[in-house]
């Protein structure tokens, strides 16, 4: 671990008390920091475990402190405190710096890092990483926004570092040097903190800017560098040049393809859709630049089991395949999902709606041409509902898999993507399809 120069003798405040804050208590602790603790919350799920851990801490709770905030040298701010109200950005005093986490991670961690961002697709191809990680038997850790936050494993010595980024961590990051960086998607999301498609799309090109090698998504514009040029290694779903990942086709079968090489048929990867098959291309080019062997990293898909909630499928004794991707969290992801599962060989039911956050819904209005009976639920429900007619609007998410379970037959696809939170009805997308699974099973 590099030196903390950054924090020796500065006053440090660390806002929220989530997994993140607590991880950021447990290493000034451990570095013998003293530091104050604020969360707007007046009872903050950490409270219990910071008193244990450190006795000593001070913490406010139940507001915003300006006197703490305009005290302080260093702010470590969580990513789910929004670092843009005025009580945080108005009171900040002069030099003083605000970080996260993840940043003060990059700057005491001598790991090589392999850095991925994106509105949809980015916990699946992080995951991917630390298993092709694993089958090469290179020594690698995953954190950030999926897996252990960062700074538990700022003193491991690890061979690389695999950072899930999003954009509440990129705001707060300048100095991270990956060796391989990529933002495989931007979609309409979190416009309720970062106000624009603008706005978010900066915040999230960021990751460009801190990347010594740079993967692009070649089909999609606004996740495209402004200077992207051949020297970068791009991916997507058309034949690739020479150098590059995408799609070849022989003799009516589809191939990962790196160049004019043939690297796996897409029917033998364990994970379906087209959303990802670039995925894995992403993955593959990732693992690329740092080297790992191409081989070995394609020998390793094959076992990959995928994560749950995202486009898998659930087990049942009706012939109907039900899709669990309660993970759809915004339109983007629900739109992979239907691009990537809806062909003429079978009926397409589609179960969307919760909380919008404030999104268009019109941008799913094309995709519904592919969708044979859209059934909707929710905050929003009926915003999505109002796109197609003969949509079902139900009350709850049983009344749902009821529906659609008169309506398939064998060989249909019963798709759970809702392009929307799930806060208004559930705890968060995990409980959502997890009922949807017992929904299912029950039913069949």
């Amino acid at each position: 671990m590099r030196t903390l120069e950054l924090l020796q003798n500065k006053q440090i405040l660390v806002l929220g008390l989530g997994a993140t804050g607590l991880s950021c208590a447990r290493f000034l602790t451990s570095q013998k920091f003293d530091f104050i603790v604020n969360d707007s919350r007046v009872n903050p799920p950490g409270v219990q475990r910071l008193t244990e851990l450190n006795p000593q801490a001070q913490l406010i709770t139940g507001r915003w402190d300006i006197q703490a905030i305009a005290a302080a040298d260093v702010i470590i701010a969580s990513p789910g405190v929004d670092i843009n109200i005025s009580d945080i950005s108005d009171n900040r005093k002069a030099g003083s710096e605000l970080i996260g986490d993840v940043e003060l991670f990059c700057q005491l961690s001598a790991s090589k890092i392999i850095a991925v961002t994106g509105s949809n697709g980015k916990s699946t191809v992080v995951s991917l990483l630390a298993h092709i990680a694993q089958y090469c038997q290179i020594d690698a850790a995953l954190a950030g926004n999926i897996g252990v936050p960062a700074l538990d494993i700022v003193d491991e010595d690890k061979d690389f570092v695999i950072l899930e980024l999003s954009s509440f961590q990129l705001e707060t990051m300048a100095s991270m040097q990956a060796v391989a960086g990529t933002v495989l998607n931007i979609s309409d999301d979190h416009l309720d903190r970062h106000q624009t498609m603008e706005n978010y799309r900066e915040i999230k090109h960021k990751i460009f800017s801190m990347s010594k090698r740079r993967v692009v998504n070649r089909e999609e514009a606004i996740s495209q560098p402004n200077d992207f040029s051949s020297a970068d290694i791009s991916f997507g779903p058309g034949v690739p040049a020479p150098g590059q990942f995408g799609i070849r086709e022989t003799k009516g079968i589809r191939y990962l393809a790196y160049g004019d090489s043939n690297l796996i048929a897409c029917d033998h990867l364990p994970i379906v859709g087209q959303h990802n098959e670039l995925n894995c291309l992403a993955a593959l080019a990732l693992g690329h630049c740092a080297h790992w062997p191409l081989h070995n990293m394609v020998q390793s898909l094959v076992s990959f089991e995928g994560l749950d909630h995202r486009c898998k499928q659930v087990a049942s004794f009706d012939g109907i395949k039900w899709v669990n991707d309660s993970k759809a969290t915004n339109i983007g992801a629900t739109l992979a999902a239907i691009a990537g599962l809806a062909n003429g060989n079978h009926k397409l039911i589609l179960i969307a709606g919760g909380d919008g956050k404030g999104a268009d819904f019109n941008e799913l209005k094309p995709a519904l041409s592919q969708v044979d009976q859209l059934i909707t639920l929710g905050k929003d429900g009926h915003q999505i509902a109002a796109l197609t007619a003969n949509a079902i609007e139900v009350e709850t998410l049983q009344q749902a898999v009821q529906a659609s379970r008169k309506l398939a037959r064998p060989g249909d696809m019963v798709l759970l993507s809702p392009a929307c939170a799930s806060i208004d009805m559930f705890n968060n997308y995990m409980q959502r399809g997890d009922m949807f699974i017992a929904a299912v099973r029950e039913m069949s």
